[in-house]
Protein backbone atom coordinates (compact mmCIF):
# COMPACT_ATOMS: atom_id res chain seq x y z
CA UNK A 1 0.00 0.00 0.00
CA UNK A 2 2.73 2.00 0.72
CA UNK A 3 4.48 2.12 -2.83
CA UNK A 4 0.48 2.18 -3.82
CA UNK A 5 0.18 5.71 -2.48
CA UNK A 6 3.69 7.00 -3.12
CA UNK A 7 2.89 6.66 -6.76
CA UNK A 8 -0.14 8.00 -6.59
CA UNK A 9 1.06 11.30 -4.87
CA UNK A 10 3.01 11.82 -8.28
CA UNK A 11 0.23 13.10 -9.76
CA UNK A 12 -0.63 15.54 -7.47
CA UNK A 13 3.17 16.56 -7.00
CA UNK A 14 3.49 16.95 -10.69
CA UNK A 15 0.45 18.96 -10.63
CA UNK A 16 1.62 21.40 -8.21
CA UNK A 17 5.02 21.89 -10.32
CA UNK A 18 2.86 22.35 -13.71
CA UNK A 19 0.85 25.00 -11.95
CA UNK A 20 4.46 26.57 -10.64
CA UNK A 21 5.91 26.50 -14.10
CA UNK A 22 2.66 28.04 -15.87
CA UNK A 23 2.46 31.00 -13.54
CA UNK A 24 6.04 31.41 -13.55
CA UNK A 25 6.26 31.54 -17.78
CA UNK A 26 2.48 33.60 -17.25
CA UNK A 27 5.34 36.05 -15.50
CA UNK A 28 8.31 35.64 -17.84
CA UNK A 29 6.32 35.08 -21.11
CA UNK A 30 2.67 35.93 -21.28
CA UNK A 31 2.26 35.41 -24.86
CA UNK A 32 3.76 32.02 -24.30
CA UNK A 33 1.65 30.97 -21.94
CA UNK A 34 -1.56 32.40 -23.67
CA UNK A 35 -0.52 30.25 -26.42
CA UNK A 36 -0.15 27.70 -24.53
CA UNK A 37 -3.33 27.79 -22.90
CA UNK A 38 -5.03 28.63 -26.07
CA UNK A 39 -4.30 24.96 -27.39
CA UNK A 40 -6.17 23.09 -25.26
CA UNK A 41 -9.47 21.12 -27.04
CA UNK A 42 -7.73 22.40 -30.42
CA UNK A 43 -8.52 18.92 -31.48
CA UNK A 44 -10.20 15.71 -30.77
CA UNK A 45 -6.71 14.06 -29.57
CA UNK A 46 -6.05 17.53 -27.32
CA UNK A 47 -9.97 17.25 -25.98
CA UNK A 48 -8.83 13.48 -24.70
CA UNK A 49 -5.91 13.72 -23.45
CA UNK A 50 -6.85 16.96 -21.42
CA UNK A 51 -9.48 14.27 -19.96
CA UNK A 52 -7.46 11.47 -19.35
CA UNK A 53 -5.03 14.13 -17.73
CA UNK A 54 -7.72 15.53 -15.04
CA UNK A 55 -9.52 12.33 -14.56
CA UNK A 56 -6.16 11.01 -13.49
CA UNK A 57 -4.92 14.27 -11.43
CA UNK A 58 -8.90 13.97 -9.71
CA UNK A 59 -8.28 10.65 -8.92
CA UNK A 60 -5.08 11.26 -7.40
CA UNK A 61 -6.73 14.20 -5.42
CA UNK A 62 -8.98 12.28 -4.07
CA UNK A 63 -7.43 9.01 -2.83
CA UNK A 64 -4.05 10.93 -1.79
CA UNK A 65 -6.15 13.97 0.10
CA UNK A 66 -6.01 12.28 3.66
CA UNK A 67 -2.09 11.97 3.49
CA UNK A 68 -2.01 15.79 2.71
CA UNK A 69 -2.57 18.59 4.88
CA UNK A 70 -6.70 19.72 4.49
CA UNK A 71 -7.27 17.05 3.12
CA UNK A 72 -11.36 17.43 2.91
CA UNK A 73 -10.77 20.60 0.75
CA UNK A 74 -8.34 18.30 -1.87
CA UNK A 75 -11.19 15.88 -1.11
CA UNK A 76 -13.78 17.75 -3.09
CA UNK A 77 -11.53 19.65 -5.37
CA UNK A 78 -10.54 15.58 -6.66
CA UNK A 79 -14.41 14.97 -7.03
CA UNK A 80 -15.14 18.38 -8.83
CA UNK A 81 -12.22 17.64 -11.01
CA UNK A 82 -13.60 13.83 -11.82
CA UNK A 83 -17.22 14.78 -12.34
CA UNK A 84 -16.49 17.48 -13.85
CA UNK A 85 -14.42 15.24 -16.63
CA UNK A 86 -17.18 12.67 -16.97
CA UNK A 87 -19.68 15.48 -17.87
CA UNK A 88 -17.10 16.83 -20.43
CA UNK A 89 -16.91 13.28 -21.60
CA UNK A 90 -20.52 13.90 -22.96
CA UNK A 91 -20.47 16.64 -24.90
CA UNK A 92 -18.77 17.08 -28.52
CA UNK A 93 -14.90 17.70 -28.17
CA UNK A 94 -15.87 21.15 -30.67
CA UNK A 95 -18.38 22.17 -28.24
CA UNK A 96 -15.16 22.25 -25.23
CA UNK A 97 -13.27 24.06 -28.27
CA UNK A 98 -15.93 26.95 -28.39
CA UNK A 99 -15.99 27.33 -24.92
CA UNK A 100 -12.31 26.99 -24.42
CA UNK A 101 -11.65 29.70 -27.44
CA UNK A 102 -14.54 32.17 -25.17
CA UNK A 103 -13.18 31.47 -21.91
CA UNK A 104 -9.48 31.25 -22.11
CA UNK A 105 -8.83 35.22 -23.42
CA UNK A 106 -11.27 36.18 -20.51
CA UNK A 107 -8.95 34.24 -18.19
CA UNK A 108 -5.66 35.07 -19.44
CA UNK A 109 -6.70 39.14 -20.02
CA UNK A 110 -4.91 39.99 -17.05
CA UNK A 111 -1.46 37.80 -17.06
CA UNK A 112 -0.11 38.91 -13.89
CA UNK A 113 -3.43 38.04 -11.99
CA UNK A 114 -3.64 34.44 -13.69
CA UNK A 115 0.54 33.83 -12.79
CA UNK A 116 -0.02 34.91 -9.29
CA UNK A 117 -3.00 32.63 -9.29
CA UNK A 118 -1.19 29.79 -10.56
CA UNK A 119 1.83 30.24 -8.54
CA UNK A 120 -0.41 30.57 -5.02
CA UNK A 121 -2.40 27.44 -6.25
CA UNK A 122 1.22 25.11 -7.21
CA UNK A 123 2.77 26.42 -4.05
CA UNK A 124 -0.39 25.58 -2.05
CA UNK A 125 -0.65 22.28 -3.29
CA UNK A 126 3.30 21.48 -3.17
CA UNK A 127 3.05 22.64 0.76
CA UNK A 128 0.09 20.84 1.26
CA UNK A 129 1.83 17.16 0.57
CA UNK A 130 4.56 18.05 2.18
CA UNK A 131 2.98 19.32 5.55
CA UNK A 132 0.23 17.09 5.38
CA UNK A 133 0.54 13.96 7.64
CA UNK A 134 2.75 11.93 5.25
CA UNK A 135 2.39 8.19 4.62
CA UNK A 136 3.69 5.16 7.07
CA UNK A 137 5.86 2.81 5.23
Amino acid sequence: MFLVNVLISLPVLLSGLYLVGLGVVAFAAPHRAKLFLSGFAISAFAHYFELCVRFVIGGALVWYAPHMKFPSLFMVFGWVLVVTTIGLCAIPWRWHHRFAAWSVPLATRNMALFGLGSLTGGIFLLLSVVLGPGIAP
